[in-house]
């Protein structure tokens, strides 16, 4: 459905009324032993950038300055095959692994104590997955052992013999990974998964009782199972975890507009699982709150030819695999996305842009060579950069738009967050119209006196423009000339098929 040139769209700001808490966690993102994600990703010791413990240091500043939070590791689909020993302790020593997941071969020159000093330059916090594929809790056990005692156990000595001396102190871990999954190596249905995964909770928790543990949820709520699932997963873990995973991927299949829906089925399906698990609550007659993990989200483009696996008698190492080449549509999806985790995040208290690098990833690397930002890259690093204190509930009038296949959603899509101390509010807005733009009027009166610190609109005439290695920066968020703050008001115009964001000096 087509609105009328440039349809207003109106919003109403005020710090009374609040959802919770800018959680830095949100701003998390994924790595993942697939493809090019490791191996010439973050980690390249010939690369002429590499610092002496064969990491990227491009790759790293651009990790950085995306404003990464957590990086969840080793998968994915990967863990539910992997054995941690293999990437510990001397790295001739290693074995060379078969990668059942993604037919390649894994030579774990990357393992458990790479990827914490790698943690520990990017400045993000590690978020680990345990195997409950392949193996089970006496595995999980030991690798907890290993990554948090400080010493005086086998597995915490053999971790300082390997160099590291103090324990990492991981707190947040994943209990296994997509187990609702056909395709996945130890498949397991609910009842199985759900004991499996209590009895792991329960002895990790023996040795940590402050761990922040997530139990798997739904691969997509395209699956048969999705709620079924749930039910019977936290039936048997409800006081046992503190979260429950959510796994979401978009895909442009030639419709634009019904691409650009990808913001509202994300929060139909965060209000179904919130649904789920509160029904388990109420059952149990629980006073625990569990919430969602969304610790894997993002565009993938999931038919196109390289995100085929490799099959035969070749197992690859990092071979390249879904490295999706990213559009300004693309972009504003992301950025769409972002506002709905954010619109929700009395609910979603963690969540992982899948993944990191070259694999449907912001940021891109050259073997040799050049690292590269996506068009997915600006709208992550802005909203990660200035959404901070609260999010606020907003009132919000917006005209409809409809794509091929889902019904009418609101062609404005927005969240706003108020930094008291800081005194700054900061507007987050996508026009999810594929053909007409908006006139933004949001009354922001109960915010106080207010002025424009910057105005900033990524879009495109043409929304399938991509960034490349040699054009990486010939399309970047620019100045919004019309955004202006006056007598209580702001105004903006949103062209159709863009992400803004305008920050606000809040003056008491």
């Amino acid at each position: 459905m087509a609105l009328s040139e440039s349809a207003a769209a109106k919003i109403t700001i005020d710090p009374a009324f609040t959802v919770g808490p800018v959680r830095r966690r949100t701003f998390g993102a994924f790595v993942e032993h697939l493809g090019r994600c490791v191996y010439t990703g973050i980690f390249e010791p010939e690369h002429p950038q590499a610092d002496t413990d064969g990491f990227r240091t491009d790759v790293l500043e651009l990790t950085r300055e995306l404003g990464v939070s957590t990086v969840r590791y080793p998968g994915g689909n990967f863990v539910s095959g992997y054995r941690w020993e293999d990437g510990v302790g001397p790295v001739k020593q290693r074995p060379v692994r078969l990668d059942l997941a993604w037919h390649s071969s894994d030579p774990n020159l990357v393992g458990v104590d790479e990827f914490a000093t790698w943690c520990a330059k990017a400045g993000v916090e590690p978020m680990m997955a345990v195997n409950l594929g392949t193996r089970g809790t006496q595995e999980a056990l030991d690798l907890l052992e290993y990554c948090n005692i400080d010493g005086g156990t086998a597995f915490s000595d053999q971790r300082k013999a390997n160099g590291a001396q103090d324990g990492y102190g991981i707190k947040m871990w994943c209990l296994g990974n997509e187990m609702d999954g056909p395709w996945q190596i130890g498949h397991k249905n609910a009842l199985e998964y759900g004991r499996l995964a209590a009895d792991t909770a329960r002895g990790m928790r023996m040795i940590d009782p402050d761990l922040e543990l997530v139990a798997c949820g739904s691969s997509s709520p395209g699956m048969d199972t999705f709620g079924e699932w749930e039910r019977v997963v936290l039936t048997e873990t409800y006081e046992l975890v503190d979260l429950i995973s959510a796994h979401q991927y978009f895909e442009d299949s030639g419709d634009l507009q019904e691409h650009l829906a990808a913001g509202y089925k994300m929060e139909s399906f965060i209000g179904d699982i919130v649904s789920h698990i509160d029904h388990v609550k109420s059952v149990k007659k629980s006073t625990k709150q569990v919430n969602i993990s969304f610790d894997e989200w993002n565009v993938w483009h999931a038919s196109r030819a390289e995100s085929k696996t490799p099959s035969g008698k070749d197992w690859p190492v990092a071979p390249v695999l879904l490295e999706d080449r990213y559009t300004v549509a693309d972009a504003v999806v992301v950025g769409d996305l972002l506002i709905t985790l954010l619109r929700n995040t009395d609910r979603v208290h963690s969540a992982s842009l899948a993944q990191l690098v070259n694999v449907i990833a912001p940021i891109m690397t050259e073997p040799g060579g050049r690292a590269w930002k996506q068009t997915t890259f600006h709208p992550f690093a802005l909203t990660s950069r200035h959404a901070a204190g609260t999010v606020l509930q907003l009132a919000v009038e917006s005209p409809l738009v409809s794509g091929g296949k889902t019904a009418e959603f609101a062609a404005l899509s927005a969240v706003a967050t108020f930094d008291a101390e800081a005194g700054e509010a900061v507007v987050f807005a996508a026009n999810r119209s594929a053909t007409d733009a908006l006139t933004l009027d949001a009354a922001v009166a109960g915010l106080g006196n207010v002025r424009i610190i910057e105005a900033l609109t990524y879009t495109n005439k043409d929304p399938y423009w991509q960034a490349t290695a040699d054009d990486s920066t010939s399309v970047l968020p620019a100045e919004n000339v019309t955004a202006k703050a006056d007598g209580g008001r702001l105004t903006a115009e949103l062209p159709a098929v863009s992400w803004s964001m305008i920050r606000l000096a809040v003056e008491s």
